[in-house]
């Protein structure tokens, strides 16, 4: 798994809004959470990515100081979120994948109600979303579809314009459309304006439209911490032709993952572009096809049932 180093973390920790150092958290026991170390920069889109219960979640949830870590330690603009909570809070937007609202309010009660918390709080932004997002500003939480309950949670999150923005599978409810002209524009805005984004999503070709870099977790541990353009150019996806069928799948050396059959096989592979060609043309094979692989790709291959260990 690629990681920064503790000492460089730790030289970092003022300017970086989240720092996760050898992060351990149980229930019963199930590890949810398995030594993860890693630190988002300031400014940018962070993806995180995995399979529903691989604990993202967990993780958001310690970074909220709504868990305590069993061990590891969790900085969130260089404070303990569990002891120092309202000033953590303050600084950021956060929006549940359940969209946890309180169903009796109006929306213009909800937008009253949280602005309350917030000093910097901006109303003509918060009216702003709401007319783009759609929302009627009578309409009880309750009446709305869970795509706007979405909705009506990140404007919550965004109009005191927060330092860090959180989502967490921010997309539940929300169709293809409002996905990608709403959701991406948003977080790209925020990002762009200086500020960070922290999004968690199963969704991989959703995080490969937005993030600057992208983590890759996988039952609890971290596979791949990099930026996006670095795991792009790092990874191939290379389509083998062999003279005879081979009963077994090829060895070359950087595969992560082999599939196919016969005379004809499918790798998806980490490393420089040439030493892998070399290494397969030493095996006999013909590349018929080389191509960059998607997030989703590379994720399967490093932590689908076809993933080797290499």
């Amino acid at each position: 798994a690629l990681s920064l180093d503790m000492p460089e973390q730790n030289k970092r920790s003022s300017e970086s809004p989240i720092v996760v150092e050898r992060l351990t958290h149980h229930f019963g026991r199930t590890v949810a959470l398995g030594g993860v170390s890693m630190s988002v920069a300031k400014g940018g889109v962070f993806g995180l990515v995995g399979e529903n219960g691989a604990g993202k979640t967990t993780l958001i949830k310690l970074m909220l100081g709504l868990l305590v870590p069993f061990r590891g330690s969790v900085s969130m603009f260089g404070m303990d979120p569990v002891q120092k909570p309202e000033l953590v809070l303050a600084r950021l937007g956060y929006l549940s994948e359940d969209h946890d609202l309180p169903h009796w309010m109006r929306v213009h009660e909800l937008i009253r109600y949280n602005r309350a918390f917030y000093p910097d709080w901006d109303d003509q932004y918060a009216e702003e979303l709401r007319q783009r997002f759609g929302l009627d500003a009578q309409a009880k939480i309750k009446n709305l579809s869970r795509g706007q309950r979405a909705l009506a949670g990140l404007l919550i999150a965004l109009a005191h314009r927060p330092e860090l923005l959180v989502l967490d599978e921010p997309s539940s409810g929300l169709d293809a459309m409002a996905r990608r002209d709403i959701l991406a524009a948003i977080v790209r805005t925020v990002a762009d304006e200086g500020r960070t984004v922290f999004f968690s999503s199963h969704l991989l070709d959703e995080v490969e439209r937005v993030a600057d870099t992208v983590a890759m977790i996988n039952k609890g541990k971290l596979v791949l911490c990099a930026p996006m353009d670095d795991i792009k150019a790092q990874h191939h996806t290379l389509t083998l032709q062999f003279a005879e069928p081979l009963t077994s799948p090829p060895k070359v050396h950087g595969a992560l993952s082999v599939d196919g059959r016969g005379r004809e096989w499918t790798i998806v592979c980490n490393g420089q572009s040439d030493a892998i060609r070399a290494a397969a043309c030493t095996r006999g094979a013909t590349i018929v096809e080389e191509t960059t692989p998607s997030l989703e790709d590379i994720f399967i291959a490093r932590a689908g049932r076809g993933a080797l260990n290499a």
